[in-house]
């Protein structure tokens, strides 16, 4: 192997590495957003879990004019 073939490779080398730690850098980006993504994603869900039984309880109430813990049981 000639010098001339061996800066080549070494060149090339480090491009490999060069390009490898920004994929890595890019990936540790990515992986940040999508960690806080998935934590307002569920957040999201919580509240909207939240607000559909208000709603439903509201529904309930202009409905029948009772709240759903206000019905009397069957047996009476």
């Amino acid at each position: 192997m000639s010098t001339e073939d061996h800066q080549q490779l070494v060149a090339r080398i480090d491009e490999l590495e060069t390009r490898l730690a920004f994929q890595e850098d890019t990936l540790a980006q990515l992986n940040d957003v999508i960690t806080s993504q998935d934590a307002q994603i569920r957040a999201l869900v919580a509240r909207l879990k939240e607000v559909t039984e208000k709603y439903q309880d509201l529904s309930f109430e202009v409905q029948k004019g009772l709240k759903p813990g206000d019905e009397k049981p069957p047996h009476y």
